[in-house]
């Protein structure tokens, strides 16, 4: 009689040691026995979550809802485990090498809190000393391995191209401003974004639906550059915008479900009417459970 040996899964409990949360992921990769779903993936499929996760805990964070904070952070700390477990799959790094860089960098950039001397630094030093050793960190990894990017030694080469296309823009169009390549004047933007709008225009009238997106694309750098330059986050005033949105279009369903109806069953117009009910009782300082229907 032939038997079979049966590897039986790793108990796993709850713990406030990383070790254990290392353990869980490479149990939900090991071949065989780990989740089919987390065996399919790659760097490249995960990336998106990353990036959501990050937002989770920004918006946790606005909504000072610390307890939320706490949850989202472990989704995110989940992010870099699942990486750093990929990573050692393929023989190229650990968590644990992930661990130590990043607490090598902390040290190196803060030589006024970990040098061996005990020299005052002060405050207004601080964040010129960081800008320059991160400049000497980024000239040791471009000797070690230069990219196409970096090869240009371009003024641009060094903002970060892994960030959200709205961060990325804000932070192309600040570098360039430190040459003098910037509108003065926020109205002069203003004209700009005019001119933007009309070529969109122009472009629809053609039926162009590649340069349509460009030129839409064009409009929106235009309006992060005028928040720019009148010291708005655009995230934020994005962020914010969003949220009134999500207000006011509450207010239509909850005005129409007074009435016995549904958004299906209500006309444009009717809506829109709504809406700029919506934005009135806003502006008087009347909230929706306030309202009457």
């Amino acid at each position: 009689m032939r038997s079979f040996a049966i590897t039986v899964p790793l108990m796993m409990t709850p713990s406030r040691d990383i070790s254990r949360l290392i353990e869980i992921m490479a149990q939900l990769r090991t071949p065989g026995t780990g989740c089919p779903w987390d065996l399919e993936q790659t760097f490249a499929t995960i990336a998106p979550y990353t990036i959501e996760e990050a937002y989770e805990v920004t918006d946790a964070i606005a909504r000072n809802d610390l307890v939320d904070l706490c949850d989202e952070l472990g989704d995110l700390l989940l992010q870099v485990v699942y990486h750093a477990r990929m990573a050692e799959e393929q023989n190229a790094f650990s968590f644990g090498d992930v661990v130590e860089a990043i607490t090598r960098k902390m040290i190196r950039r803060h030589p006024h809190v970990f040098a061996d001397n005990s020299g005052y630094v002060a405050p207004s030093d601080v964040k010129g000393t960081w800008e320059r050793i991160k400049a000497e960190e980024k000239a040791e990894r471009v000797a070690r391995k230069p990219t196409a990017e970096t090869l240009t030694g371009g003024l641009l080469a060094n903002v970060k191209a892994g960030q959200p296309a709205l961060a990325r823009a804000l932070a192309l169009q600040r570098k360039a401003s430190t040459v003098g390549f910037d509108w003065n004047d926020p109205r002069a933007v203003l004209d700009k974004i005019r001119e933007e709008a009309d070529e969109i225009e122009a472009a629809l009238d053609r039926g162009d639906k590649a340069e349509i997106a460009s030129e839409t694309g064009d409009l929106m750098f235009a309006l992060v550059n005028l928040a720019r330059h009148v010291d708005a986050d655009p995230e934020s005033a994005l962020r914010a915008t969003n949220a009134k949105f999500e207000r006011r279009f509450a207010y239509i369903e909850q005005a129409l479900a007074a009435k016995g109806r549904t958004l299906e069953q209500a006309s444009l117009a009717e809506m829109d009417a709504l809406w700029n009910e919506a934005k009135a009782i806003e502006k008087t300082g009347i909230s929706a459970k306030q309202a009457s229907f």
